[in-house]
């Protein structure tokens, strides 16, 4: 039954000569009944009409103005109303519900004019009756055809509203799908940085342990084991922290449990860890400390590994570095300088030897992804100096 309802949808002209071929079978008998010219014209008219109605939904148009011509010839030629006259209903219908304005409008004034012409011409009874009897059947026979024209505007409304609740909803899937791509842009960037922050870190550390072990290997088997076990627990840290940011790429029945993000009750282990590897960082706290929102944890976490990876790199011989958080009432600063020959800004962007680098860029990003406010450059007296404001939302 489905399958035939969506046969007769996809196919109306079948449907309409259905209709066609059973009212010209009324229209023929009805006209049998006569004899003369008027089994003539009535037989022709049933004809022309079911042909009208084969293509109205086709030729809207043409079929409507076919209608009205068709009944005025009817009226010319005193062929009066048959059964198969219910045709001019679809007509009307039609023409308001799959028509042009114009044919529309025809087929109102047709519809609202057939009352009166039929009874001026067919009722015999009309001049003598009087005008109200003449009234009201004419009102009678042209209320028909103007509730099918007002169901085919209705119709047609019902249909426009329905493509206009189409065109939104694709419209909507289609910025659903582009917010989709900028979320997955914005979230590649920022596994992008993760990665960096994480490899840059970890393996500067592993690099400064290994030519150190390299230097006193002969001479300091111990110490060249220590720099050793310490590589070894550098590329582990690392592992475990890029699985953490990779497992975010994973589906949802292969995801694990991975360690937290690290925020500002990680950076002493941290700062341990590149005392570790040979630099000398003082750590100091001020104000309340007190639990921050996670991105500006995670953002502090990672200014410090970033700054203190920047220190290694480019601070020089023998250089001293200092990191200070400061918990305010509605904002964090993080302070991190060194006393080194405090490289450039330019240095630290493009990696100097090492290659390009995206350091400096992915500190700012971070900060402005949190509202806040990073000062970079050298500082009076010689080394570098990187400062960090992060708001915080207002105690209540």
């Amino acid at each position: 039954m489905h399958r035939l309802n969506v046969r007769l949808r996809t196919r109306p002209m079948t449907v309409d000569a259905g209709w066609a071929g059973l009212l010209l079978v009324i229209g023929l008998l009805h006209a049998s009944r006569f004899a003369g010219p008027q089994l003539a014209w009535r037989a022709a008219s049933a004809v022309l009409l079911a042909a009208l109605l084969v293509v109205r939904r086709r030729a809207p148009g043409p079929a409507a103005v076919g209608g009205v011509l068709l009944g005025v010839g009817q009226l010319v030629l005193d062929v009066a109303a048959g059964p198969a006259s219910a045709g001019y209903l679809a007509l009307a219908y039609t023409a308001a519900a799959y028509g042009p304005v114009w044919a529309s409008r025809l087929a109102l004034a047709g519809g609202a004019l057939a009352g009166p012409l039929a009874v001026w011409r067919f009722d015999p009874g009309g001049p003598t009756a009087g005008w109200p009897r003449a009234a009201l059947l004419s009102g009678f026979l042209a209320t028909p055809f103007i509730l099918c024209w007002a169901w085919g505007r209705l119709t047609r409304v019902r249909r426009a509203y329905l493509t206009e609740l189409e065109d939104r909803a694709a419209r909507l899937e289609r910025e659903r799908d582009a917010q989709a791509k900028v979320a997955v842009a914005a979230e590649r960037a920022r596994i992008a940085r993760e990665l960096h922050d994480v490899v840059a870190h970890n393996v500067s550390v592993m690099i400064v342990q290994a030519d150190g072990a390299a230097y006193v290997l002969d001479n300091s088997p111990r110490q060249a084991k220590e720099a050793l076990g310490t590589i070894a627990s550098t590329g582990r840290q690392a592992l475990v922290e890029m699985r953490r940011l990779l497992g975010v790429l994973r589906t949802s029945d292969t995801a694990e449990e991975y360690v937290p993000q690290p925020g500002v009750e990680k950076l002493p282990e941290l700062l341990e860890q590149v005392r570790t590897a040979g630099l000398q960082v003082d750590y100091a706290t001020s104000g309340h400390p007190r639990e921050l929102p996670r991105g500006v944890e995670l953002t502090v976490y990672r200014i410090v590994q970033e700054a203190l990876t920047n220190v290694r790199k480019h601070g020089g011989p023998d250089v001293h570095a200092r990191v200070a958080v400061d918990f305010g009432e509605r904002e964090l600063a993080v302070l991190v300088e060194d006393d080194g020959r405090g490289s450039t800004d330019e240095n630290l962007t493009t990696g100097g030897a090492d290659g390009p680098g995206h350091g400096l860029i992915g500190m700012r990003e971070r900060v402005g992804m949190v509202s806040g406010s990073l000062d970079v450059g050298p500082r009076p007296g010689g080394g570098f100096r990187i400062r960090a404001i992060l708001p915080l939302k207002t105690p209540s």
